[in-house]
């Protein structure tokens, strides 16, 4: 299973870095200015559904729509964009498979299904990014009311909708669910791999208007992605690198994560009902506190 071989797979306590996430391509995706995805809802500023939008507020409004992101949540994605940018960083690394369902971001974690990571590249605001199984919760259930009975499933499929006059065919989320499990994987890095993605998301979802990140080779041929350059190892070591802030914040993380474990009760092998509505401030930053209850 590519997915499988795609995912993260850490130890519990160690950090996910920047090249972990592959930082510089969500930074590319959520930076991108050009508004150019037909939004099928009331947009995050108040305009009209079918309204075009830039990838970043296009994703961001497809989680708050979705009937499992809670009032707490949809408010937070809403009005604090600098959360927003985090939280749906981290939704997409786990809508494309590079995050998995055992995996949780707070350190007061108790269950052992699920292993604990500190995200420091991500978690610089006063909000928490929850843990990976409530955030595919909140992505399976993003569809559009008219696809509820007869979601796609395949590019052809979408494709097709989307040639037929059916715009969008699909939510953005579930085009990059498709797209995650009909494509191979490749662990090199690209240059122009984020145009190549925004170029492919547009060519989906937007099939009838021409591509704004089309560059001369997809021009000069029609349904291939813009050319992709691969990274020297040289050039790899010069993206996604952590800032020192954030290696000693991950470190402490770890630390703290150790001596929570440390001093948990054996015995007590509970679950954690998380309680978004509490926080605690750890070295400037806010946390998101698990609440344990036992069982």
């Amino acid at each position: 299973n590519h997915r499988k071989t795609f995912a993260v797979k850490h130890q519990d306590g160690e950090p996910l870095t920047r090249a972990d996430l592959q930082y510089d391509i969500l930074y590319y995706l959520f930076t991108d200015p050009q508004a150019v995805f037909n939004d099928p809802f009331t947009t995050l500023h108040g305009d009209p559904a079918g309204t075009k939008v830039t990838f970043r507020d296009l994703y961001i409004n497809t989680l708050i729509h979705s009937p499992r992101c809670s009032k707490i949540s949809r408010e937070k994605l809403h009005d604090n964009p600098h959360f927003a940018d985090e939280f749906s960083k981290m939704a997409l690394l786990s809508n494309v498979g590079r995050i998995n369902t055992t995996m949780a971001f707070f350190p007061e974690m108790r269950t052992a299904l699920r292993t604990y990571h500190p995200v420091p590249s991500l978690q610089k605001t006063d909000g928490n990014l929850q843990d990976a199984p409530r955030i595919k919760n909140i992505l399976k259930s993003c569809l559009l009311p008219s696809e509820l009975q007869n979601t796609p499933t395949t590019p052809p499929e979408v494709l097709n909708r989307s040639r037929s006059g059916s715009v969008p065919p699909t939510t953005i989320v579930n085009l990059i669910f498709i797209f995650a499990s009909h494509a191979s994987v490749s662990h090199s890095l690209c240059a122009g791999a984020p145009r190549a993605f925004l170029w492919l998301c547009h060519h989906y979802y937007e099939s009838t208007s021409p591509n704004p990140f089309d560059d001369a080779q997809s021009r000069k041929n029609p349904g291939q992605i813009p050319a992709l350059e691969f990274l020297s190892p040289e050039e790899a070591q010069l993206e996604n690198v952590d800032t020192p802030e954030e290696k000693v914040w991950g470190e402490k993380m770890t630390a703290q994560r150790k001596l929570f474990m440390e001093n948990k009760d054996k015995s007590d092998d509970g679950v954690v009902d998380y309680d978004e509505t509490r926080r605690e401030k750890v070295s400037g930053r806010g946390r998101g506190r698990g609440r344990a209850r036992r069982t």
